[in-house]
């Protein structure tokens, strides 16, 4: 039974055993290819490949006044006429008509201050000076019939109709009567001293501004007691604080190394922390005669060449030092970026923008130099982060790595 079997054992010579091999080693050939190709994808956008470890700058905003900034330093906008207006008398006040930021003119009634007694005063001494006046009248009066009757009875004596007694009795009234009216005017004048003191007494009553200014703040409320000195308790020295806006200007601390830079009537550019998108022109006013030996420095003052309401006194402020004035064209910002970030490939201008962790070629158009800056005219913007000093080997889509610094 066994050799019969084997014997019904037949190989079909149409079915070759090696074709299945063939097509296996076919499709894994196939694959393989298609693998190499997409590792070469792959790595050509970077997916793969190992992140580049670079340095990156912010394309920034630039003034061109920055080129030919000779030196920087920062200080503090001060009024240069500033005054606490407080009153020369004590009193309790009754009526304050200002309150912070209004505009008072010069010899404006800021405050008033408690004046009854003061007042009455005052009409007493007017009283009084009216009174004298009417007493100085009638001594005039009096002078007037005293000289009649005197010079009529000189007129008489010659002629031997009034005796020698009468006509002395009448030059004794005269003479009198001269003394009565000098010592009423002396009184008028003496009522009108006494009335001017009175009214002065009032006056200080009436707390005013001593210029134009800008209330900066009020430092006493209605029913406060107001004095001179401010000693007593709960005692106000000040009512208002006020300042000249036009007399604004920024103290600044110079180096005494750095000194010789600055010139009297030198072009200041003023930078505001307030406003740091403004830029104001400005110039050297005064360099103080004194140092301050404490921090080697001297005190620069620079005024502003043009009033802004948006300045205020105490407002922090840098200054740069120009070699030159500003031109029209050279007021406002520019966009700017280091130059070692520019690439230049077949006669394009382009730099590798970041975006996210990787870059993209952006081409650019560059303006004039400012400084230690280029400027940029289109192609990316303010705020943007590009590669510094990119190699050659940097390509668009590359993965980056930022360096931290």
């Amino acid at each position: 039974m066994a050799n019969e079997d084997l014997s019904q054992l037949k190989i079909e010579k149409s079915v070759s055993p090696t074709k299945p091999r063939k097509q296996k080693k076919s499709i894994l050939a196939a694959g393989a290819i298609i693998g190499l190709v997409l590792l070469l994808i792959l790595f050509s956008q970077g997916i793969l490949s190992p992140a580049v470890e670079v340095e990156v700058v912010s394309v920034t905003q630039v003034y061109p006044s920055q080129a030919f900034t000779i030196l920087n330093s920062s200080g503090y906008v001060v009024a240069q006429r500033k005054a606490a207006v407080a009153s020369k008398v004590t009193g309790r006040l009754i009526s304050l008509s200002v309150e912070e930021g209004n505009n008072v003119k010069k010899g404006q009634i800021i405050a008033r201050l408690e004046n009854d007694d003061v007042v009455a005063a005052r009409d007493q001494a007017e009283a009084n000076l009216n009174a004298t006046r009417y007493s100085l009248e009638q001594a005039k009066a009096e002078l007037r019939d005293a000289t009649l009757t005197f010079e009529r009875n000189k007129e008489l004596l010659t002629q031997g109709f009034v005796s020698k007694a009468e006509y002395d009795a009448s030059e004794a009234r005269h003479s009198s009567a001269q003394a009565a009216v000098s010592a009423s005017e002396a009184a008028v004048r003496a009522g009108k001293a006494a009335l001017q003191g009175a009214q002065v007494a009032v006056e200080y009553a009436l707390i005013r501004a001593p210029f134009d200014a800008v209330v900066l703040t009020k430092n006493a409320d209605i029913g406060d007691i107001v004095t001179p000195i401010g000693a007593a308790a709960e005692a106000k020295a000040a009512v208002v604080t006020i300042a000249d806006m036009d007399s604004l200007q920024v103290e600044t601390d110079v180096s005494e190394s750095n000194l010789y830079q600055v010139k009297t009537g030198q072009p200041c550019e003023i930078q505001l922390d307030a406003l740091p998108d403004v830029r104001f022109k400005g110039a050297v006013h005064m360099i103080v005669p004194t140092a301050d030996r404490s921090k080697a420095t001297v005190m620069v003052k620079v005024r502003f060449a043009d009033k802004d309401p948006r300045i205020l006194p105490e407002m922090s402020a840098k200054v740069a030092f120009l070699s030159r004035e500003t031109k029209s064209d050279e007021q406002n910002s520019r966009t700017a970026i280091n130059p070692s970030a520019i690439v230049e490939q077949k006669g394009k201008k382009l730099v590798f923008l970041v975006i996210e962790n990787k870059v993209k070629e952006t081409p650019v158009e560059t303006g004039a130099h400012l400084g230690d800056m280029v400027e940029i005219l289109g192609g990316v913007k303010a705020g943007d982060r590009v590669v510094l000093k990119p190699l050659n080997k940097m390509k668009n889509g590359v993965r980056i790595k930022v360096l931290e610094k």
